[in-house]
């Protein structure tokens, strides 16, 4: 008995070794959501949005590589809610993902504790309310992760780091938005937002302060609805410098699409004569062009504005298609850790598998859904993850979405692709539809190695740019059009692959992928958090022992 009690205490030791590095620091955060209420300049009318800590947009995440954030989130609201982090890999921690496919909502008056390690990772990303269309309502918010202080990063250290969240917005709540899709289309958007102000050229302008000659850096993150945006600085180049956790190589642009879900870094230099210049949002491939606009003020500005609001493109594919093809990784710059970017060989591996996913739109029953190779994505009773880690039957069953478009009629089912841990795999995102699509794989980053109009093959496989492609976690995906991704299956979960369209994920374009290693080690995965939250058929069941 006493070698027992021993074992147990050592190995008790051991997990904690493993789970808790004392090199990587904690910070600690605590969230109140509540509902507020805010002034829209097109409208006398207060619009009621969801605030965290009182703030729209929420407040700022700033963290270092390998830094642990615990985040206590107290639900206010009057119906469920949760969180999800788009672009932090959550290494080996699925459970943490903030989806309701591996975690149970928080409902109204209770709170839940997120456990997020931003392991080997650098760059801009932001969170977002994942449940129903909450996301329309705000309670959204940037994350940024600078690189540990000894690990080179290939720019001078700017005079200032902003972040800018850009998207689409209505003039209706989230709940009436939710009940017309049940319905009917979803209205186009009102208006363009700038970290949660809609600004006219002529008031509410969200302002930067410049001095001349210094260079600042700008997060810029699309965490709209449905909306590609161009993002432009009257009289400045921007020097793009990082893509969703990836250092690029440093090419100037003079304006910059950013699709929904996507994230960007750019610096720019306050090189022009001392004056105020717009800032400017503006939509993407719609028949109406809504615009948006800050001020980049020079700190000996007289006031005065340089001229008018300057023009952008906006129904042009080609000039998009270009420019997402010009953006690659900077081979030589250090990322997370001080290794080259480029060590990785990604293009002298050999795919495992091909996964061809179509994107389509059908009725079902008389009501719109959207679909990936036929199956439209419908939620069980109980979030995957769980109905998985406790062999509940019935949830799910793998194997509910073909690796290639069917052909067959759209349906709904509870669909999970199975995929094996440290498969090196190809996936093709086909869009047979006249919309620009946005997809996003939790959990992942991936290589963009190819897109193109028309049809995909096999052939099309010599287009590939197998050397320096930029590795992010949310691709576009043109009208008519295909975009190929490579991605390393090294983090073991129950991962979601969605339209970031959120009409379209809404009602069905989405699905998970289950990577699973018949190993079941902690090295691995880490086991369930001992606060997990218990719902639908895992309600009663026990996590861990303290």
């Amino acid at each position: 008995m006493t070698s027992l009690k021993l074992a147990t205490v050592f190995f008790t030791v051991a997990l904690l070794f493993v789970f808790v590095n004392a090199e990587d620091p904690y910070k600690f955060f605590e969230w109140n959501v509540t509902y507020g209420a805010i002034h829209p300049v097109s409208s006398a009318v207060a619009q009621q949005v969801i605030m965290i800590n009182g703030q729209f947009p929420g407040p700022d995440i700033h963290a270092v590589t390998n830094d642990n954030l615990i985040i206590n989130v107290f639900n206010n609201l009057d119906e469920p809610f949760l969180l999800s982090w788009n672009g932090i890999l959550q290494r080996r921690n699925s459970w943490q993902d903030g989806v309701y496919g591996t975690t149970c909502p928080i409902p109204p008056g209770k709170n839940w504790t997120y456990t997020l390690q931003v392991k080997d990772q650098i760059g801009s990303f932001f969170y977002y309310p994942s449940l129903s269309f909450h996301k329309a309502a705000g309670g959204f918010g940037g994350i940024r992760i600078l690189s540990r202080p000894r690990i080179p990063v290939p720019f001078p250290d700017p005079a200032g780091d902003h972040t800018l969240l850009i998207g689409d917005w209505y003039n209706l709540n989230h709940t009436r938005l939710r009940s017309i899709l049940e319905n009917k289309k979803l209205p186009n958007p009102s208006d363009i937002f700038i970290n949660g102000k809609k600004t006219t050229p002529t008031s509410n302008a969200v302002t930067f302060m410049a001095e001349q000659g210094k260079t600042y850096r700008f997060r810029i993150s699309n965490v709209g609805l449905q909306t590609s945006l161009n993002f432009r600085i009257q009289g400045h180049k921007m020097k793009l410098v990082e893509v969703e956790g990836t250092h690029t190589v440093q090419t100037m642009y003079s304006s910059l699409d950013v699709h929904v879900g996507q994230s960007y870094s750019v610096l720019v230099t306050a090189d022009q004569p001392p004056s105020t210049y717009y800032m400017v949002v503006s939509s993407r491939f719609t028949t109406k062009i809504l615009t948006a606009t800050g001020h980049f003020t020079y700190t000996t500005s007289n006031g005065q504005i340089a001229g008018p609001v300057p023009g952008g493109p906006t129904i042009q594919i080609d000039w998009s298609l270009n420019q997402a093809r010009s953006i690659r990784t900077n081979l030589t710059a250090s990322g997370p850790r001080p290794n080259p970017q480029g060590s990785y060989h990604y293009g002298m591996i050999n795919t495992t598998r091909t996964i061809r996913l179509q994107s389509i739109a059908a009725q079902v029953n008389k009501k719109q859904r959207y679909a990936l190779n036929s199956v439209s994505f419908v939620p069980a009773d109980t979030p995957l993850k769980l109905a998985d880690h406790y062999k509940i039957s019935g949830v799910f069953r793998l194997g509910s979405i073909s690796d290639n478009p069917t052909g067959g009629g759209v349906y709904t089912d509870t669909s999970v692709m199975a995929a094996s841990f440290r498969d090196f795999i190809e996936i093709i995102f086909e869009n047979t539809e006249n919309v620009v699509q946005s997809y996003h794989i939790d959990g992942y980053s991936f290589f963009v190695v190819g897109m193109d109009g028309g049809l995909w093959s096999p052939s099309t496989r010599a287009q590939y740019n197998l050397r320096d492609a930029v590795a992010r976690c949310t691709v576009q995906v043109y009208p008519k059009s295909w975009t190929a991704i490579y991605v390393g299956l090294d983090n073991v979960g129950m991962w979601n692959i969605r339209s970031e369209n959120w009409v379209r994920q809404y009602l069905g374009q989405q699905f998970y992928l289950r990577v699973y290693s018949p190993v079941e080690s902690i090295r691995d995965e880490y086991p369930i958090p001992r606060n997990a939250r218990l719902c639908g058929r895992a309600t009663g069941r026990h996590t861990r022992p303290l």
